[in-house]
């Protein structure tokens, strides 16, 4: 039966059972040992015996009766204290991917239940958000995948319909069908780093942030020409110490989004240093003005201002960054600028100086 099984509630009923059993078994004893004293100095031998034996079996009797009652009691006790746990119990069992909005709700004074109570609930809201930035993530991803798809499909669907196509017309599809192969690769390997970045850094070793912004002036250079953006080097030897192809990941998503989001002959200021003891990057632009909500929205997946302004962003940019930068215990921080555009700064573990 459930109730004789090792329960918690069993076990502090044979607990409340047991110490109040013992408290009356050692008050009637006492009571027994005085009494018989008290018999043996006014009582003949024969009677004190007598009265001894008589008051013996009533102890006894009201020894079990005080046990069954002890017994009972503590069944009642414990299933009152209990009551708490057993709502988070049924609660936790409700909680599904599909009704994350359970939360248990414990009222009553502000004792360990209550705090636990508290905590469980903490945890669902935690698990609910990021259940659904998974289905936002997930529901994204698949609607820029698919977008290049259908590119593909259409145009060999339409170039296939046409028995008269001349070569002028395939190669038009095939570069078509190119252009949309390219954006899907970028975007795989978008998602394959930002996957890499939210999982436990494997290597860590010395950078130098200086020479990763170095190295990242290439290639942009050719973009940023075209848009007449110059680019400006403000660094100086900044060791660190991570994953360095996420850091330079980081470093290039910084530099490439601030020349493609930019205005045209807009400038881009790539500093490095050491503050408070971090290391840091910081990538600013020129560009239209932007609120301090759009800038905080852009940390997420697949969020860009103008969703048409540039086909060959996915909106991954600043959330790889985000992730990267999390990743090595790091803060970033986006702050649109007054004057138009953006300034993004990721601090990161500074490493051991040179000199």
């Amino acid at each position: 039966m459930r109730w004789l099984r090792p329960t918690l509630r069993v076990r502090l009923t044979a607990t409340y059972a047991v110490l109040f059993g013992g408290s009356t078994a050692l008050l009637l004893a006492v009571s027994y040992w005085l009494v018989g004293r008290h018999l043996d100095r006014t009582l003949p031998e024969g009677l004190a015996n007598d009265a001894l034996s008589e008051l013996g079996a009533q102890y006894v009797i009201a020894f079990l009766g005080a046990l069954v009652l002890a017994v009972g009691a503590g069944w009642a006790v414990a299933g009152r204290t209990l009551a708490p746990i057993s709502r988070i119990t049924r609660t936790a069992r409700r909680v599904s991917d599909e009704r994350l909005d359970e939360r248990i709700a414990l009222e009553g004074p502000a004792d360990e239940l209550r705090e636990l109570a508290d905590t469980l609930d903490s945890m669902l809201d935690g698990l609910a958000e990021s259940f659904d930035a998974q289905r936002r993530f997930i529901a994204n991803a698949s609607h820029e995948l698919r977008s290049p798809l259908t590119v593909i499909r259409s145009e060999a669907e339409v170039a296939l319909a046409n028995p008269d196509a001349d070569v002028a017309e395939l190669r038009a599809m095939g570069e078509v069908v190119i252009e949309a192969a390219k954006r899907n690769e970028a975007l795989l390997e978008s998602l394959m780093v930002l996957a890499r970045s939210q999982r436990r850094l494997l290597r860590i070793e010395p950078v130098d942030l200086a020479l990763v912004a170095r190295a990242a002036i290439p290639a942009v250079s050719r973009e940023a020409r075209g848009a007449d953006v110059r680019l400006r080097l403000d660094v100086e030897p900044t060791p660190a110490v991570g994953d360095r192809r996420l850091l330079e990941r980081l470093v290039a998503n910084l530099v490439e989004n601030a020349v493609r989001y930019n205005e045209r002959g807009g400038l881009v200021e790539i500093a490095t240093g050491r503050r408070d003891g971090r290391a840091f990057v910081r990538v600013a632009n020129t560009g239209p003005r932007i609120s301090a909500e759009d800038a905080e929205r852009l940390q997420a997946p697949f969020e860009r201002l103008d969703r048409h302004a540039d086909p060959r962003g996915a909106g991954l940019g600043l959330s790889i960054v985000r992730s990267v930068t999390e990743a090595h215990h790091g803060t970033l921080r986006i702050a649109a600028r007054a004057s138009g555009g953006l300034e993004v700064e990721a601090a990161l573990p500074a490493g051991a100086r040179s000199d």
